[in-house]
């Protein structure tokens, strides 16, 4: 069993739909897990209220938006566990997707989610996050060591030029939405790091990857770990973490 870990609410709906529609298309099963065992929604501005004039840039797009419909038709979203009701036995992979307004924090600042992000970590099995999900595997402790999972390992995640763009794109009239924590999100990952190089950016100016084109996306793949940047990665990292859980099943 895939387990989506999604916070209350306002995660990026392309980042939770592409894997999902991937491992959903190649016969895996897929459950998920919220804070409070209740359905959760992506980020409405994302889906429906838009950015005024900015919205072709921002907001979902159309193929993205028809799969995040389809996620949220499905009986196991809509009947998702609780973090602590989830029983790590049962995992063979685990995802995280990410999202910037302020529900996040449901996720990324849960005990028992960072617990259980270290517990399939650890376990070697396959582990996929993007964008502010890799905050999430940041705070999650090693039990053996104190220390982040991510310390000594290499990653991705969004980066202080593409969350200060769309801050400083927005900030006039949504204010801190762009910024869900005063750090950013590549400031903080990096600290969890055995090495500051151990973070990699990608392309300076990133182009959004589509399903015919996933080679235009930029992931980061670390044994059994595998993250990207932003929403304009996901079909390349779709790609990545179904070939990290084919290869975890056939191992």
């Amino acid at each position: 069993m895939i387990l989506f870990l999604l916070p209350a609410g306002d995660y990026d709906p392309t980042e939770a739909a592409v894997p999902w529609a991937a491992l959903r298309k190649a016969g895996f099963e897929v459950r998920f897990a919220t804070p409070g065992g209740k359905a959760a929604y992506a980020d409405p501005r994302l889906t429906d209220l838009g950015f005024s004039w900015l919205s072709p840039w921002l907001m979902t797009r159309r193929a993205e938006l028809a799969a995040y419909r389809d996620l949220t038709e499905d009986p196991h979203f809509l009947a998702p566990s609780s973090y602590e009701e989830v029983d790590p036995a049962d995992i063979t992979g685990l995802f995280v997707p990410g999202g910037h307004a302020a529900g996040m924090r449901t996720l990324l600042e849960d005990a028992t989610a960072q617990d259980l992000f270290a517990r399939v970590f650890t376990q070697g099995l396959p582990v996929g996050a993007v964008c502010h999900g890799v905050l999430l595997a940041a705070r999650a402790k090693d039990p053996a060591t104190g220390r982040s999972v991510l310390h000594g390992r290499r990653t991705t995640a969004l980066t202080s030029l593409l969350e200060l763009t769309g801050w400083n794109l927005t900030r006039f009239w949504l204010g801190r939405y762009y910024r869900t924590y005063r750090t950013t999100v590549q400031q903080e990952v990096t600290e969890a790091l055995a090495d500051p190089g151990h973070f990699l950016a990608g392309p300076p100016l990133p182009v959004r990857d589509t399903a015919a084109r996933p080679g235009r996306g930029f992931t980061v793949k670390d044994g059994n770990y595998v993250s990207a940047r932003w929403p304009g990665d996901c079909h390349r990292l779709a790609a990545d973490y179904l070939a990290l859980v084919r290869t975890h099943v056939t191992s």
